[in-house]
């Protein structure tokens, strides 16, 4: 088989890749798993059958406890973190940081505080994955939404898994939401879809 120069340089990208999901333990059915975060976990807008957690856990058959709370911001978090790390989940989807950018809550103390939340959890020996939330720039004015920028430097400097632009394309869609900025029973399933997939690229599925 002929190997281009180019396939040669891109091949140690695609063995990091695969080395990187390789090396997340595949969760089998009935695992513990705590969704952490503020009103888009808790499933605000919609019913609770419907939330996102309830949704993950039938496609994925995983016993996912739903741990988002309307209003929630990263401080809140940290302050309820020793609570669900003593449950001992096998895994944690934190989404958190939308009620800080609400609320003005300055950019370096959201990044110190989530920072603190995935270094607990990376301590207690916990896999997580980040989940992006948008911020309200001038495009989610105009119902354009995009993840804050911290996600993506948190999530790199941390070398942890980031679910990107899933909660900012839902929420660009005005048939996905109950209000300017949460989704309905459909796009909380979407999310829920998203986030499966993501998961099955990562290795824990």
């Amino acid at each position: 088989m002929n190997i281009t120069r180019r396939q040669l340089l891109l091949l140690p990208l695609a063995v990091t890749a695969c080395s990187s999901a390789n090396k997340r333990r595949r969760l089998p059915a009935g695992s513990r798993v705590s969704a952490l975060g503020d009103s888009l976990t808790e499933g605000y807008g919609a019913s609770s059958d419907t939330s996102y957690p309830t949704v993950l856990s039938q496609l994925t058959k995983w016993k996912i406890s739903n741990d988002g709370i309307s209003g929630n911001k990263s401080i809140d978090i940290l302050r309820r973190l020793p609570e669900i790390i003593s449950k001992k989940p096998q895994l944690i989807l934190l989404g958190i940081g939308g009620n800080d950018f609400l609320r003005l809550v300055p950019e370096k103390e959201t990044i110190s505080n989530i920072k603190a939340i995935v270094k607990q959890i990376k301590t207690s020996n916990i896999p997580l994955v980040l989940v992006a939330e948008p911020h309200f720039s001038v495009g989610a004015l105009l119902g354009n939404f995009s993840d804050h920028p911290l996600y993506r430097e948190i999530a790199s400097q941390e070398n942890i898994p980031l679910l990107s632009n899933a909660w900012s394309d839902i929420l660009s869609d005005k048939k996905l939401k109950s209000d300017k900025i949460h989704a309905n029973e459909i796009g909380y399933r979407i999310f829920a879809e998203k986030m499966r997939d993501f998961l099955k690229s990562e290795g824990f599925l």
